[in-house]
């Protein structure tokens, strides 16, 4: 009887008040530092009742699929104590639920990838002679890395190896895509956070193509991560740390969910500069007026692009094509060249970023056949209206790595259409999963811990949602 191997979660955004996984004060929007939410711990008690189900009792494999910490719009100290209050209860001394913690970072906890890969070129070099050659630093790992010597992250190792019974546990790292292979390699899972499947991660290739467009565009993992990890890691891993400066921030992150107020803040900010500032090489306060607010108008157009802020669609057409270019080309490449054959017959994709959990077999190039796509959603209430697109997943993987999704919850007006259900990616015609059949009937919504889960999850939603905005 197949048993859950893998648990995937992502887009946590501990840290955040506006996610419901961060604990809020009772009568206000202060964070509670000191006690996990009502939401993560039902969370956690639906994923204990599962996992005791196991026939193996060899405990399954946690991976945090990005956006987990929020080092954008919270500080270094409030991240990693929402963090610890995620820990406390999925790992106690006695009743541990995970062997292992593979921690693949995304866009807004991107520097923990950027502390852990200078962290192991420095260990890298302190193995060198003196004036040895020193290699370029590593900006991607190896995407089928299980088996490896793990990658120390090592500020949230050491953070939780301050606890009892975990003095010796590593969360290890993989970036930016993390793959799962099967022994005779026929079957593969591709796990990837979701900031480049959207061409505003790419920026400064972007940039690169329209200053020097004889240039080729990247396909290599390396190279994408390479032109534009430090665009990555300042706006959307750092800026919002910086001080009185990050207040601000917040407000402009804030903004750009919803395009209409992010554009009309923009051209205020335009009127603004022009009138007060001398842009010396534009004549006229008119014509640098006019200069900023075409300005403005990209960057608005850009901001109302991003995925997560469209909210009628799991994926537009515009989403899907990005998409499948992330997907048909750096990462079958990887595929192939770690693995230094063929793409296996039977690729699983699984990804978040965009808040808006979904599963079904999609069409590639360059594959032998459709993949099954699953994204985990998010965590996080970005708008004070419900949007029945955006929601909360896990994905469950067996030892087989046949995947299902534990879907949630996902927003509605009404408290009563909060239900979680079992979901799976499947190609027409095909026969359901035993895995699948397993969890379906595991998870039964109107019994507890579902419907407790549904009622906090309910509520918390309602709460965050009725949070004033900038």
């Amino acid at each position: 009887m197949p048993d859950i191997r893998y648990v995937v979660i992502s887009d946590m955004h501990l840290g955040e008040e506006d996610s419901v996984l961060t604990c809020l004060r009772e009568g206000n929007w202060q964070i509670n530092w000191r006690e996990a939410s009502p939401t993560l711990i039902s969370l956690v008690e639906c994923l204990r009742y599962l996992i005791k189900q196991n026939q193996n009792k060899t405990r399954p494999t946690l991976i945090l699929l990005g956006d987990i910490l929020e080092f954008a719009l919270a500080t270094d100290n409030e991240a990693a104590m929402g963090f610890e209050r995620f820990i406390e209860l999925i790992m106690p001394r006695k009743k541990k639920m995970f062997n292992r913690i593979f921690y693949v970072p995304g866009n807004h906890d991107h520097h923990l990838w950027e502390s852990a890969r200078e962290t192991q070129y420095v260990e890298h070099v302190m193995g060198l002679s003196p004036g040895s050659e020193l290699d370029i630093p590593w900006h991607t790992t190896n995407m089928f890395m299980e088996s490896e010597p793990p990658l120390t992250n090592y500020f949230l190792t050491r953070l939780i190896q301050r606890y009892p019974g975990l003095k010796r546990f590593v969360i290890a790292t993989a970036y930016p895509n993390f793959g799962l292979i099967t022994p005779n390699r026929e079957k593969c899972v591709v796990l990837h956070h979701g900031h480049y499947v959207e061409s505003l991660y790419l920026l400064m290739s972007v940039l690169k193509r329209k200053l020097f467009p004889e240039k080729p565009e990247p396909e290599v993992i390396w190279d994408i991560e390479g032109e534009n990890f430090a665009w990555i890691d300042f706006f959307w891993s750092m800026a919002g740390r910086s001080g009185e400066v990050g207040k601000d921030m917040e407000m402009v992150y804030e903004k750009m969910n919803n395009p209409e107020r992010f554009r009309d803040f923009l051209m205020e900010r335009a009127e603004m500069i022009a009138d007060k500032e001398d842009i010396p090489w534009i004549p006229g306060d008119w014509a640098e007026e006019k200069m900023l607010k075409a300005l403005a108008t990209y960057l608005a157009e850009r901001a109302a692009g991003i995925e997560r802020g469209r909210r009628k669609k799991a994926l537009d057409d515009e989403g899907i094509e990005s998409f499948k270019k992330y997907v048909s080309r750096p990462v079958k490449l990887q595929i192939a060249n770690d693995l230094k054959g063929p793409v296996p017959r039977d690729v699983t994709f699984v990804f978040g970023h965009t808040h808006k959990p979904f599963e079904e077999t999609m069409q590639f190039d360059g594959y032998p056949a459709p993949l099954k796509v699953y994204n985990t959603g998010g965590w996080v209430v970005d708008t004070e209206e419900a949007a029945p697109v955006m929601g909360g997943a896990l994905i469950l993987l067996d030892e087989n790595l046949d995947a299902v999704s534990l879907r949630m919850y996902n927003e509605s007006q009404s408290e009563g259409d909060y239900k979680v259900k079992v979901a799976a990616a499947s190609p027409a015609g095909a026969q359901p999963t035993p895995f699948y059949l397993r969890m379906l009937g595991l998870v039964d919504a109107g019994r507890n811990p579902w419907k407790s889960f549904s009622e906090t999850v309910a509520k918390e939603v309602k709460h965050r949602a009725a949070r004033p905005r900038q």
